[in-house]
C-alpha cells in the first residue's frame, strides 16, 4: 500500500483580517502563497473578546469560495441578498462566490472563546462568474465516525468509512476532515489519487502525520498519492485533514477578487464600484 508523505513542513503566522480580528494564517502567507486548489487558511482563535469582535464588516469577494468551520463561538453571516445564517459551535458555511457577492461575519458574542477556521477555495475559470450560492450546516448534520479505539472523525465533506459528508457538488471534489485521535491510537486515511491536500494539528501538542511528528500550529503538505496515516503521541490532538482536485490554472488575485488574469481583476474591481455584485 503507498502512503502519503510530507513535502514540506509550514509554520502558522500571527496576522489580522478584517476589522482587526487576530488570527493565525497558515495558507497564503510568504512561505506557502496557495496549495492549488487552496488559496488561504487561516485559524482565528482568542478568549479575548478584544481579538475578533469587531469581526468582518461588510466586504466582496469574486471568483472562488470560502469555507468557515466554526470550532468554539457564534458568528452571524448576512449578505447582500437578503441571505443570513448563525454560524455556532461545529457548524459549516462553503459560499460559493462565483460572479460576486458582498457578505459579512460579525461575532453574536461579547465575551468568551471565538474559534475556528476560514478555507478559500479556487473555482475553476469555466465556475468563476456562476451565481452566488451557500451551504450552511448546522453541527447535527455533520456524520461523526470512530474507525477505531481513539479515533474520532468528523467528515464534513468527501467520503470515509462509509459515510459522506453533507457538503455537496464541489467542483474541486475535497475532502475535509476533523480527526481526534488519543495517545497511542492511529488511523489510515484514503484519499484520492492526485489530490492535493494537506495536514494541520489545531489542537494538542503534536500527532504523528505520516510517520512523522507535526507540532501544534503547523501544517504538513503532503504528496499526490497512497493513503495517510495519522497517529496520536504522548497526548490527545485533533487534526484538519483537507484534500481537493488542484485546478493547474493560472492564478491572478488582488484582495478579494481571484481570477485567471489582471483584466478580469480589472473587471472585478468596476463591476464592485458600479454596484454590480
Amino acid at each position: 500500500m503507498t502512503e502519503r508523505s510530507i513535502l514540506r513542513r509550514i509554520r502558522g503566522v500571527d496576522t489580522s483580517d478584517g476589522a482587526g480580528v487576530k488570527l493565525k494564517r497558515v495558507i497564503g502567507q510568504p512561505g506557502l502563497d496557495m496549495l492549488d486548489p487552496f488559496l488561504l487558511l487561516d485559524e482565528f482563535r482568542s478568549d479575548q473578546a478584544g481579538d475578533y469582535i469587531a469581526g468582518f464588516p461588510e466586504h466582496p469577494h469574486r471568483g472562488f469560495e470560502t469555507v468557515t468551520y466554526m470550532l468554539a463561538g457564534h458568528m452571524k453571516h448576512r449578505d447582500n441578498h437578503g441571505n443570513s445564517g448563525d454560524l455556532v459551535p461545529g457548524s459549516v458555511q462553503w459560499m460559493t462566490a462565483g460572479r460576486g457577492i458582498l457578505h459579512s461575519e460579525m461575532p453574536e458574542q461579547e465575551d468568551g472563546l471565538m474559534w475556528g477556521f476560514q478555507l478559500w477555495v479556487n473555482l475553476p475559470a469555466k465556475d468563476k462568474m456562476i451565481a452566488p450560492r451557500y451551504q450552511d450546516i448546522g453541527p447535527e448534520r455533520i456524520p461523526v465516525v470512530r474507525p477505531a479505539e481513539g479515533v474520532e472523525v468528523k467528515v464534513i465533506a468527501g467520503e470515509f468509512a462509509g459515510v459522506t459528508g453533507p457538503v455537496a457538488e464541489i467542483v474541486t471534489q475535497p475532502i475535509y476532515l476533523d480527526i481526534s485521535v488519543q495517545p497511542g491510537a492511529s488511523i489510515t486515511i484514503p484519499l484520492p489519487e492526485g489530490h492535493a491536500g494537506f495536514a494541520y494539528v489545531f489542537d494538542g501538542k503534536d500527532a504523528d502525520v505520516a510517520g512523522q511528528p507535526l507540532a501544534r500550529s503547523d501544517l504538513a503538505v503532503l504528496s499526490r498519492s497512497g493513503d495517510l496515516r495519522i497517529a496520536g503521541r504522548d497526548t490527545a490532538a485533533r487534526v484538519l485533514l483537507v484534500a481537493g482536485h488542484p485546478l493547474d490554472e493560472a492564478v491572478t488575485r488582488y484582495g478579494p477578487f481571484v481570477m485567471n488574469t489582471p483584466e478580469e481583476i480589472h473587471q472585478a474591481i468596476a463591476d464592485f464600484r458600479a454596484g454590480k455584485f
